[in-house]
């Protein structure tokens, strides 16, 4: 009974079989077919590796969210060279909520404002990738996943000791301040702090040495990153004029990070720029200076690295294999059959009729035949 079920078993499983084995001696092979097999194979190859090559790669996905921490505080990272002596300008911030924030993570070094052609070139190489930014926004997302390798983007220092006068200064460090709304104000004078306003003491520098021509080396918010290249790095703004205001205005959006190389909290912002000269006798009322004005936003981006899995990585392969299979499997056949018609149509090959078989064959038989009686007719010496 056991070697009947066994028998019955086997036999059931032979008949599921979904792979039929054909003899050999009924499988025909052709050049046509074997010329097919080699571009199937040639093209199975080189999907296949391009497919490795897409699997390795990755992509950044974005996901959007309330952000509900309003109570942390938002640090600004601020590297400036404004082309004044340090002792004649002053910076500080005060938020939408009248709070004013003291200046005692900014540092003032006195530079000098020209470049050397080293740093020229680093700024040009800077600005120059700013406007592949502005034009290909993808790239953005090779500077998540690369991170420069961890280059710094800060100005390089000076490869010389020069003897030029320094007659600038450098305004950069950190601050901490509210998740509100604010103005960082760059002007003539240093700034007190009193309970009644927001004030600068500029009564003691002369008119004309207000010059705010600035470069914006550095200017982002939260966590530093290296590598991340922000919208303002880079900038240089040049003016002949005394009473010259800068306004830049900032939506900052919060962003969680996390790639492959880091996990960071950080913050991506955008920015439009205006200037214009002070003149109130023509209507054009305001303080010289350099003003940075920005806001927050309720919305939280996370951008985050994914990477194919393998098991889709293996049905991709399955079907590329499959798939060219299949298909130069039927346009051989395709291309068979229309080769049969035309063949049929003008009785070429096997569809020649009979007759002309048989009177080329009669034909090719008395062409041989002349060979050897043309060698007895050759006189013998």
């Amino acid at each position: 009974m056991r070697r009947l079920s066994r028998k019955k078993a086997l036999s059931l499983v032979k008949e599921l079989d979904a792979f039929p084995k054909v003899s050999e001696s009924y499988v025909e092979t052709s050049a046509s077919g074997g010329t097919v097999s080699l571009i199937a194979f040639s093209a199975m190859a080189l999907l296949a590796i391009l497919e490795f090559f897409v699997y390795r790669d990755t992509w950044m996905k974005y996901e959007y969210s309330v952000d509900k921490d309003f109570s942390s505080k938002l640090r600004i990272n601020i590297d400036i060279t404004v082309a004044m002596k340090c002792q004649h300008v002053g910076a500080d911030i005060l938020d939408l909520a009248e709070t004013m924030i003291t200046s005692n993570g900014l540092q003032y070094e006195p530079v000098i404002f020209e470049l050397t052609p080293q740093q020229r070139l680093w700024q040009r190489t800077l600005l120059l990738i700013q406007n592949r930014l502005r034009e290909e926004h993808a790239l953005q997302e090779v500077l998540y996943k690369t991170l420069l390798k961890g280059a710094p983007t800060a100005l390089p220092p000076r490869e010389d000791t020069s003897m030029e006068p320094l007659n600038a200064c450098r305004i950069h460090g950190h601050v901490y301040v509210n998740k509100v709304a604010g103005n960082l104000h760059i002007t003539v004078g240093k700034p007190i702090h009193h309970p009644q306003g927001h004030a600068h003491i500029a009564a003691f520098v002369s008119h004309e040495t207000y010059n705010f021509s600035h470069r914006i080396d550095h200017l982002s918010f939260g966590e530093e990153i290296p590598g991340i290249i922000n919208p303002l790095d880079g900038t240089e703004k040049i003016t002949y004029n005394n009473n010259q205001m800068f306004q830049y205005f900032i939506t900052v959006v919060p962003t969680r990070l996390n790639t492959y190389k880091i996990s960071a909290d950080t913050h991506q912002f955008s920015v439009t720029e205006r200037e214009r000269v002070i003149n109130h006798a023509a209507g054009s009322h305001g303080v010289s200076g350099i003003f940075v004005k920005y806001d927050t936003s309720s919305l939280m981006v996370t951008v985050s690295e994914q990477h194919m899995p393998l098991w889709q990585f293996l049905v991709r392969l399955c079907g590329i294999i499959g798939g060219i299979f299949s298909t130069t499997g039927m346009l051989h056949g395709l291309v068979g059959f229309c080769f049969d018609i035309v063949c049929c149509r003008f009785k070429l090959g096997v569809y020649r009729p009979r007759e002309d078989v048989q009177l080329h064959d009669q034909m090719n038989n008395l062409n041989n035949h002349q060979i050897p009686l043309l060698a007895d007719n050759i006189p013998q010496e």
